[in-house]
């Protein structure tokens, strides 16, 4: 049996889907980037510690949404670019063009509520919840002094699908 620290991530099985769900459609995929030392894009085009990256076939060469890393070449300013994100940089996919797709929290944050012991030099210091990123219809997160765990259900329930339609991403600057 397999434990969970030892079982592969989810992350990379939900990327992969949105991303084809996305072109499928006829969407534009972009993801938003936490960046740390190591994600290797132009650090001229982050911007608060974050970057967002078209990852359409029209925009990349050669994509590989891989379990630990998503790697690509991408042209920046006319200058092909090789681009390699581990997957728990990345925070959120999208579509461009309807804003919908999934937001995911840092993995150290993760990682750490769940106990799990994070490698010496890979524990990076990022706000917790996500400034200006949050998924319409999470009003109490929103809000100054909300939470999720203020409105989250009692552990031994299942959880219950959110009040008001379908969440979608949501940019605020």
């Amino acid at each position: 049996m397999i434990s969970a620290l030892e079982s592969t991530s989810l992350r990379p099985y939900l990327l992969r889907a949105l991303y084809e769900w996305c072109t499928d459609h006829g969407f534009t995929p972009y993801i938003a980037v936490v960046v740390d030392e190591t994600v290797q894009v132009p650090r001229e085009y982050v911007k608060n510690g974050e970057i967002v990256l078209n990852i359409s076939y029209d925009a990349t060469s050669a994509l590989k949404i891989g379990n630990d890393f998503i790697e690509f070449k991408a042209r920046f300013a006319g200058t092909a670019r090789d681009i390699i994100v581990p997957i728990g940089r990345v925070v959120a996919i999208y579509a461009r063009e309807n804003g919908q797709g999934m937001a995911f929290p840092p993995l150290d944050a993760q990682a750490s509520e769940a106990g799990e012991v994070i490698a010496p030099g890979m524990a990076q210091a990022t706000p917790d919840p996500r400034p200006g990123m949050h998924l319409v219809g999470e009003a109490a997160e929103s809000q100054p002094g909300g939470s999720a765990a203020a409105i989250e259900p009692p552990p031994d329930e299942p959880p219950r699908p959110p009040s008001g339609g379908r969440p979608a991403l949501k940019r605020v600057k």
